[in-house]
């Protein structure tokens, strides 16, 4: 048997700031703080559905997880689990929890609540549920242990664990709605609507198309500090002229990462805090490599050497200092584990890019590229003009097109519906290699917005599912570069940028985890922990 962490204790001291907070008591005389930000539609609240970053703003302010993202490094830390241990086939995982934890209803945190938690997620199959397929099952042992069995060693499970919220079984069942077998729907209602979390902020309202109000949760296990904001009014896909406007006059306090460049130039000239998160993510060019003419590689390699990186990251710059993209070398982040070196970073060659293309069995005279865009993200019609006129430069046609989310990602679950060009940007939902690259190029995961390429590549899949059973981080690391190289070799994706995700903020709000590298995280969207930050009033 390994053990794995140290008892619960032990990690206070060492670990992050986020797991030891002294709690302040507010004097009653203080006026309540109001916390007011946004970000793209939907706001989904229930926990087993959760996937955007809108999702991972309310779920990591609204539940909590076994296991938490290290504040300022890598790895993860006790939080609901005290310990753990794994066995020594790697197959068996065994979490000592804290018995000082209630769901915001009052009702006490129990093995059995961790057990329907993970039941559930499998159970209604969507969101980030494809995590834990390789869970067997999950026991509880006794009040405060659980056990989960896997079917095979599977490397990147802990870090899994940071999407599994653990709902309030008890809660969940005392509202059930109309469904088949004993757990009906599984609450899917309930909780589209309603919480059911430990987490240190209670929803208040929710309408997931336009505003989510939540306040602060008194019994926070944890504690929240006196000067977090009282109240967080969380609205969705506001217009970025009604943004600037709205921040302008200080009536808003963070926007979305979504904003267009010049506006965010114009906010930060204008005094406004600019807030940065990297580290795990990019902005995927997506080519569909089934159908004409993008089916040949060598059509898809004139793409990527056709396409000018160079200029696009002009286009993302916010400052001197500041930007939100820096050069990609393919897949997986420069500096991520096992991803390629930034000397390997993409560079614009018309020469490489026209060779291609005269090797392609299509001529560029019998079609049409697609380049479609998110309507909800402008910055993706700037990078469509850029490649419908880089690509002109080599002889291909090309139309843009604009498609709302909801379509786009209805359409590309069929290879025949989706575009031949698509932009997505993707991030490691779980900081891990694997949540970035395997649902966007095994085979098994095609056809999602993370995977419009439909990719079907037999090495691909050999080298993504033999990382999750490699057990330390250098076996692991030496096959995803082999990943990286095999898909720069296949080329379904332009690896257009690693993505900084920037925010405006007025001054009367301090976010040390998005302004302090010290203080950062290596999970998209967990730097709004809105207990960490600070009211300034």
């Amino acid at each position: 048997m390994k053990t794995m962490l140290k008892p619960f204790a032990a990690a206070l001291v060492a670990a992050t700031s986020l797991t030891a907070i002294a709690v302040v008591t507010a004097t009653p005389a203080a006026a309540e703080t109001v916390l007011r930000l946004d970000e793209v539609a939907v706001g989904e609240l229930d926990p087993a559905k959760a996937t955007d970053y809108a999702d991972s703003m309310l779920m990591f302010n609204v539940y909590d997880t076994l296991v938490l993202s290290k504040q300022g490094g890598a790895g993860v830390v006790p939080h609901l689990a005290e310990s753990w241990t794994i066995s020594d086939d790697g197959k068996t995982y065994t979490f000592k929890l804290r018995k000082d934890v209630k769901f915001q209803s009052g009702n006490p945190l129990a093995a059995e609540d961790v057990v329907f938690s993970l039941d559930r997620m499998k159970a209604v199959g969507q969101g980030l549920s494809y995590l834990f397929a390789n869970v067997e099952k999950a026991e509880a042992v006794d009040p405060t242990t659980v056990k989960f069995t896997l079917t095979r060693p599977d490397s990147p499970f802990i870090s899994a664990l940071l999407r599994l919220p653990i709902v309030d079984k008890k809660l969940v069942v005392q509202n059930l709605a109309a469904g088949d077998g004993e757990m009906k729907d599984w609450g899917q209602a309930y909780l589209s609507t309603h919480s059911a979390g430990t987490g240190a902020y209670k929803v208040v309202s929710h309408n997931p198309q336009e505003l989510t109000v939540m306040a602060k949760n008194p019994d926070y296990f944890l504690g929240v500090p006196a000067k977090a904001p009282d109240t967080v009014r969380l609205r969705y896909s506001l217009e970025a002229a009604t943004v600037r406007t709205l921040m302008t006059q200080g009536e808003h306090d963070i926007t979305s990462q979504w904003l267009p460049p010049e506006v965010l130039k114009a906010l930060a000239a204008g005094g406004t805090q600019l807030l940065t998160e990297s580290g795990g993510s990019g902005f995927y060019i997506k080519m569909n490599t089934t159908k004409k003419p993008l089916d040949d590689v060598n059509c898809r390699l004139a793409l990527t050497y056709a396409f000018d990186y160079e200029a696009g990251i002009k286009m993302v710059a916010i400052t001197d200092k500041v930007s939100q993209g820096t050069p990609a070398s393919g897949p997986l982040p420069v500096g991520m584990l096992g991803s390629l070196p930034i000397s390997d970073a993409y560079q614009r060659d018309l020469d490489k890019a026209k060779k291609y293309l005269s090797e392609c069995k299509y001529k560029p005279e019998d079609f049409t590229l697609e380049l479609s865009w998110v309507g909800e993200v402008p910055l993706e019609e700037r990078f469509a003009l850029l490649m419908q006129a880089n690509f002109a430069e080599i002889g291909i046609k090309s139309e843009v097109k604009k498609i709302p989310w909801a379509l786009f990602s209805e359409q590309v679950t069929k290879p025949e519906n989706t575009p031949n060009i698509s932009q997505v940007f993707v991030n490691a939902v779980t900081g891990d290699p694997d949540t970035l690259i395997y649902g966007m190029y095994h085979s098994s995961a095609a056809g999602t917005w993370q995977s419009p390429e439909h990719l079907k590549d037999a090495k691909v899949d050999e080298l993504l599912d033999r990382a999750r059973t490699e057990t330390t981080d250098k076996e692991r690391a030496a096959t995803y570069t082999e990943v990286g190289k095999r898909l720069r070799e296949l080329a379904p994706t332009i690896f257009a940028y690693d993505q900084n995700a920037v925010f405006a903020a007025g001054n009367r709000v301090s976010v040390p985890a998005l302004s302090d590298k010290s203080k950062a995280f290596g999970l998209s969207g967990m730097g709004f922990t809105f207990r960490l930050m600070e009211m300034n009033e």
